[in-house]
């Protein structure tokens, strides 16, 4: 008999070899013709190199022969560890397509409760890599257990208080279903491969024999659904783009609720004016302008980042000001100009982040209030927009706001909280009010306008004394708009605001007074 301890050692590095084979060579190369790297693959081409520290590698189902010795081993279908990420540590969790198509066994649930815990009371960001059901497999379970139970999802109590104490990014690298799809929405960021990735409540076998509905994969839950559902925030054409994806978010924000937003050293000149900002918006108020050419002149350069990207005209973004990573709310007036549902959703999920881990906000606002008709009735826009308006009234976080263009109806009131203090600046081509004049005059001015000889010219003319009365310097005579700038100073008074922003920021360490609305 040995007199070490050598034979287990070795014993466990054969195990360990076991557990890195997977599913085994067939189902990989299936893994691989299908387009997809393994779960290890991810997390490798994921985190930094060598940096994967895995816990529970030796968890799975084994089978012994009549001396006690090992005979076959089959690992969980869940990798977890720690690990890191751009010199950060992180808790990473991916499901493992090739054992049981990532469906629960006896040791998944463990170590997905296991990898929530991990960042929670650690206090690290946690990456979900998603793939598969990650909930109690097949109905041939029943068989084999002789039992069934009542539905639990485990580690829920985890899954939801960590919305509320540390960066949580899923991404969808399969197809994902059940407590897969809705792990995968239960995070800051949603990330769905395009092609690859599909996310369903259920797969299309159990959605034909419920509804009749006969879909493939991509029909029901694929990138041209979710493009505008608001269940994914970010749609990747691969799996390499996702992983940059969850990089470059993750970069945004804090470890935890209890620390500050990465600060990093910024190359762009604070005091760079965009010489195009001065012609970006045009006096047609009818024509639209690019959004992109003003985050570009605004931020620093290559910082923005996409973030909920199913809001239509409504943009929901993250940037940097002079290294300081910033909220965006934005509208792209190509897209359109009102308050839509979906919108309203992204606006939503913005502002709980920026609460959440303490970013400031910039709002560069050109707002033409809540969209209007039929269409807008049925999404139920009104309440969906009251939602976002009282998202924006419960952040405690600092706020910048640049009137660039309209400010209009409950909308445009209720895109900035404006009871507070919110430094503000607007461009001369700032437009106010209630409502737009054009579309308040024949309302306004009805029996004057059918009395005229002219109504036409009768109501150019009322037009031209409106147009006098609207200008933003008549507001600002009356201090109701604090400054009127050249649009060419937005840079260098953003970057001088927002370090003021940052030693507010202190105050406000710990977790938000509420959970984060997923």
């Amino acid at each position: 008999m040995a007199e070490d301890w050598e034979p287990e050692v070795a014993e466990l590095r054969r195990r360990r070899a076991l557990a890195e084979r997977m599913g085994g060579t067939e189902k990989v190369a299936r893994q691989h013709g299908a387009g997809r790297l393994t779960v290890r693959e991810r997390i490798e081409a994921l985190v930094d190199q060598g940096s994967f520290d895995e816990v529970g590698a030796l968890a799975g189902s084994a089978e012994y022969a009549a001396d006690g010795s090992l005979s076959s081993f089959v690992p969980a279908n869940f990798v977890v560890g720690t690990a890191r990420l751009d010199g950060r540590r992180v808790a990473v969790g991916g499901d493992d397509f090739t054992v049981r198509g990532g469906a629960a066994d006896a040791g998944i649930m463990g170590k997905q409760i296991y990898a929530e815990r991990l960042a929670n009371e650690l206090g690290m960001p946690l990456v979900r890599l998603i793939e598969g059901t990650g909930g109690g497999g097949s109905v041939k379970m029943l068989e084999q257990h002789g039992f069934t139970y009542v539905p639990f999802n485990p580690g829920w109590d985890l899954v939801v208080d960590n919305l509320s104490a540390v960066p949580v990014v899923s991404a969808c690298l399969g197809p994902v279903a059940g407590l897969g799809a809705a792990r995968a929405v239960m995070s800051h960021l949603c990330i769905l491969v395009e092609g690859a990735g599909q996310l369903f409540v259920a797969g299309p076998p159990l959605v034909k024999h419920a509804t009749g509905e006969d879909l493939t994969k991509e029909e029901l839950g694929g990138a041209a659904v979710h493009r505008r559902s608001g269940a994914v925030d970010v749609i990747v054409p691969s799996e390499e783009a996702a992983f940059q994806a969850v990089r470059d978010f993750l970069s945004y924000l804090p470890s935890n609720v209890d620390s500050l937003p990465p600060v990093v050293a910024s190359s762009d000149d604070v005091a760079r004016r965009d010489e195009d900002l001065i012609s970006l918006v045009p006096r047609d108020r009818r024509k639209p302008y690019r959004l992109r050419p003003l985050l570009n002149a605004v931020f620093d350069t290559g910082s923005v980042f996409d973030y909920a990207c199913y809001g239509g005209s409504a943009y929901a973004g993250l940037a940097r000001v002079d290294g300081h990573p910033v909220g965006v709310i934005a509208t792209d007036p190509y897209r359109g100009a009102t308050l839509t549902a979906e919108g309203a959703d992204a606006i939503t999920r913005l502002v709980d982040l920026c609460e959440t881990f303490h970013l400031p906000i910039v709002n560069l606002t050109d707002q033409a209030g809540m969209v209007i008709g039929l269409a807008g009735e049925k999404r139920g826009s009104i309440r969906r927009g009251a939602r976002a308006i009282t998202a924006v009234y419960q952040a405690r976080v600092p706020v910048a706001e640049i009137i660039v263009r309209r400010v209009f109806g409950v909308g445009g009131a209720g895109i900035t909280n404006r009871h507070r203090l919110v430094r503000r600046w607007a461009w001369p081509s700032g437009d106010w009010g209630s409502l737009p004049v054009e579309g308040g005059i024949e309302a306004a001015y009805r029996a004057e306008i059918e009395a005229a000889e002219d109504p036409a010219a009768h109501i150019a003319a009322i037009r031209e004394r409106l147009d006098a009365v609207r200008s933003p310097f008549r507001t600002a005579e009356k201090f109701a708009v604090e400054d009127v700038i050249d649009p060419r100073d937005s840079r260098p008074l953003l970057c001088e605001w927002v370090r003021d922003a940052y030693r507010v920021l202190p105050k406000l360490l710990g977790r938000p007074s509420f959970g984060v609305r997923p």
